[in-house]
């Protein structure tokens, strides 16, 4: 400071001769070596004191200590509500706690606590509020910042879309108990043509959701365009939107506790999941690759040979609710009629249908549900079967000639008849959709 005041006595003079044009100039070099402001330099050569600040006016606190405690008491006696309706309740709860001799007021105090608006509650109670919880104050997370930047699609706003389109959730294997880590399943269902992928994840986590996008683009038979997820935080984070972004991928999301406006993969969760695995809990990496099997020969027979419903329209007459659904088709009859799918691709598509042969799929598909119905046996100590060994090669070919004439009931105890559609989406009515609790190994629904 006293540097300063010696450069301004010693600029002064010299200032004050100087002409407009000097003075802007003297101004300029004073202003770079003090640091002032040039309306503060012009005062201090001028010789004008600089104008100090007035001191802040401080007010007296309206609430105090006696306020905020009573507060907190009614606070307390409200089991904690939320200050906007304990705004409401003071003029009862007051008088309550005073005839009681639980609080005593003035009345100048009391006024003041019947006159207090919800903010300022809010504000004298913040404190006590977080040492209620335990001191952690609670706050909104980064999913749910993501979240709310990704747009929401209900199940009216399709609007018959391209295939690519799809929606995409999660089943949890993990029983009875959802402690500890388990296997869960991708579904992703194309909304056009009812196409459904079904991928396992050996435990819930974003990095294995990507990983298995990326398999589903390879399965799908065209381009994934875009995704409609649910609220899970595994999908709505820092890393799957992202993702889905960078790969040209339309991300949106459903409402929260809105089930039906996922109707399509819904369906599929239990048409397709757990008809096929049903309730058990399943973890570890051999079981993760035994569902591997499962799903790649599910997959084929589901969207090649298993015809399902899709809504044609809906309308109501007064309390009734009147659906109409397109004749079944599968997946791949309803992409080969598609128009917008390329010769290209219903090419690919038709030369695949060829070559497969259902039974053998079934066969797969049986095999794998045995060997995963094992595995849930031996972990909950049951005693398990020893395996039956390979038949003979003769044996093998007699199998296979009955398996072109006929199939036995017993060999597609998942296959049911359809009645009249009751279901939005794709799939059958809940007559033939048999989701009930499993037998110990946790695969084989009942039927009805």
């Amino acid at each position: 400071m006293g540097a300063r005041r010696e450069i301004t006595v010693a600029v002064a003079e010299r200032y004050r001769g100087a002409g407009r044009a000097q003075k802007g100039r003297i101004l300029d070099e004073l202003c770079v070596v003090t640091g002032w402001h040039r309306k503060h330099a012009v005062r201090a050569l001028a010789g004008q004191p600089a104008i100090e600040p007035d001191e802040p006016r401080r007010r007296e606190p309206t609430y105090g200590a006696i306020i905020k405690d009573a507060l907190v008491a009614l606070w307390e006696a409200s089991d904690r509500i939320c200050g906007k309706r304990l705004k409401v309740m003071i003029p009862t709860l007051l008088p309550a706690l005073e005839r009681h001799d639980r609080l005593k007021l003035g009345n100048a105090d009391r006024s003041l606590v019947l006159g207090v608006s919800a903010a300022t509650i809010d504000r004298l109670l913040i404190d006590t509020k977080i040492t209620a919880a335990g001191g952690k104050r609670r706050r909104a997370g980064f999913y749910s910042a993501v979240r709310r930047e990704v747009p929401i699609r209900t199940f009216n706003d399709w609007n018959d879309p391209a295939p690519g389109f799809c929606e995409v959730d999660m089943v949890a294997h993990g029983g009875t108990s959802v402690a500890g880590s388990f296997i869960q399943t991708l579904t992703m269902v194309d909304v056009a043509t009812g196409w459904t992928e079904c991928l396992p994840l050996v435990t819930r986590e974003s990095g294995l959701v990507v990983q298995a996008m990326e398999r589903a683009q390879s399965l799908f038979p065209w381009m994934v365009l875009g995704a409609d997820f649910d609220n899970n935080s595994a999908f709505m984070n820092e890393v799957v939107v992202p993702w889905c972004r960078a790969q040209k991928i339309e991300v949106t999301r459903s409402r929260a506790y809105k089930k039906n406006d996922q109707a399509f993969v819904e369906q599929k969760n239990g048409a397709v999941v757990r008809r096929l695995v049903g309730y058990g809990r399943f973890e570890g990496i051999e079981t993760a690759r035994i569902l591997v099997r499962l799903y790649a020969a599910s997959r084929l027979h589901t969207n090649y040979f298993q015809p399902s419903f899709k809504l044609k329209d809906k309308r109501r007459e007064g309390a009734k609710v009147i659906k109409r659904y397109h004749a079944p088709a599968t997946p791949y009859a309803r992409a080969l009629a598609h128009p917008k799918l390329s010769r290209a691709v219903k090419k690919r598509l038709r030369e695949l249908y060829r070559t497969l042969d259902p039974v053998a799929l079934l066969a797969e598909m049986r095999d794998a549900q045995t060997e995963l119905g094992t595995r849930v046996d031996a972990r909950a100590g049951k005693t398990v079967m020893p395996s039956i060994p390979s038949p003979t090669p003769e044996r093998q070919r007699l199998r296979r000639g009955l398996a072109r004439t006929c199939i036995r009931a017993s060999s597609a105890p998942f296959i049911g008849g359809c009645a009249n559609p009751t279901r939005s989406g794709f799939g059958c009515p809940p007559c033939s959709i048999h989701t009930s609790r499993t037998s110990s190994a946790g695969l084989r629904p009942r039927h009805a």
